[in-house]
């Protein structure tokens, strides 16, 4: 297992014994990641989720002003591939 201050390194059989101790240091800012390996190759990271996400649906909600008299109904005469 590598281990500098802030990233550790550890195979995935030897993750299985300490996984719940390793995802607490790294919720707990001890530890600012962990990479999995598995035949010497990194396979996973646990990090921190940090803070949550915003809700995707409706954040864009009040960006876009249409000009008045646009009807977004209409077809803009463009033809697309798929329908030739």
């Amino acid at each position: 297992m590598i281990d500098n201050a802030d990233e550790k390194s550890i195979g995935v059989t030897a993750f299985k014994s300490r996984c719940l101790a390793l995802i607490d240091e790294v919720a707990e800012g001890k530890t600012r990641r962990v990479v999995l390996v598995k035949r010497n190759r990194p396979v996973a990271a646990i990090v921190p989720l940090g803070e949550e996400q915003p809700e995707l649906w409706g954040s864009m909600r009040g960006t876009v002003k249409v000009a008045p008299g646009t009807d977004l109904t209409r077809g803009t005469g463009e033809v697309w591939e798929a329908e030739r």
